[in-house]
């Protein structure tokens, strides 16, 4: 079960470790909502500040001794049952953590997502606060880093002349067909060739922000003739939408997921 009701996690908040993993592009403050409200516990997730600061593309993966020290500041341990949510992200980034999180080893069975994350929280009337949880440093996490599902520009070059795997590009249709700008200044209009559309937003049931069934998300991959047993790499505007993608292949194949982190921020620049 990759996915926990709001009811399950009311009834387990002190059995677990919560991040609030909201990230946005728009002029939103997500730490200063989240100082204002989140649930009893969470830890606040900046995904700008715990990505490679030295690497000039956007979100790009820490290395894993930043993540063991982050961890250990955090006092996550290996054993810990870790829940995600987001407050209003219109990009659920919180399945980009939970992508972080298995890259770097955390047991799949032991990351969670909400379903209908912060929102629906509220909206049942659930338990909020102003108060920040008391971190304690537990200096034991080891990271297990799954460096093959990370995927570089020049396999994605490689890839549009061999044709090894199937690229899905996961941002809004108008962006891959190229009929509008795209919101990161330096970048060309359109799609990396060869790549296959759908939107990471038709995952998510957008009225409660709750995962489609697993029919409706099946139907996603078959409707591109995207088979079970195929390799398939994912990618957005800045390898964070696309965990989107990532996180329902994992879901519905078991298969590792793969993502080319560096997407269009790095491949189509002008």
């Amino acid at each position: 079960m990759s996915l926990v009701s709001t009811d399950w996690l009311e009834k387990n908040l002190s059995k677990v470790k919560i991040f609030d993993a909201t990230w946005t592009m728009s002029k939103r403050s997500p730490k200063e909502e989240y100082l204002k409200e989140h649930i009893p516990g969470a830890i606040f997730f900046d995904l700008d500040e715990h990505s490679d600061k030295d690497n000039p593309l956007p979100h790009q993966m820490s290395n894993s001794d930043y993540w063991t020290r982050m961890l250990w500041s955090f006092g996550i341990e290996n054993s810990d049952q870790i829940i995600l949510y987001s407050s209003n992200s219109e990009i659920f980034s919180e399945y980009r953590l939970w992508f972080n999180l298995k890259y770097f080893g955390h047991d799949e069975n032991k990351i969670k997502i909400l379903e209908g994350g912060f929102s629906k929280w509220k909206k049942e009337n659930k338990q909020i606060t102003s108060e920040l949880p008391k971190l304690k440093e537990v200096k034991n996490y080891k990271v297990k880093e799954n460096k093959s599902w990370i995927i570089k520009k020049n396999q994605i070059e490689e890839n549009i002349k061999k044709k090894k795997f199937i690229l899905v590009d996961s941002r809004i249709s108008d962006r891959f067909e190229g009929k509008i700008e795209e919101p990161r200044p330096g970048l060309k209009r359109g799609h990396i060739e060869n790549a296959i559309n759908i939107p990471f937003k038709d995952f998510v049931n957008l009225e409660n922000n709750t995962l489609k069934n697993e029919d409706e998300l099946k139907e996603l991959f078959n409707k591109k003739n995207i088979k079970y047993n195929d390799e398939v790499v994912f990618y957005c505007g800045s390898g964070t939408s696309c965990a989107v993608n990532a996180f329902t292949w994992n879901k519905i194949t078991g298969k590792s997921p793969q993502i080319y982190m560096g997407s269009w921020s790095e491949f189509g620049k002008k």
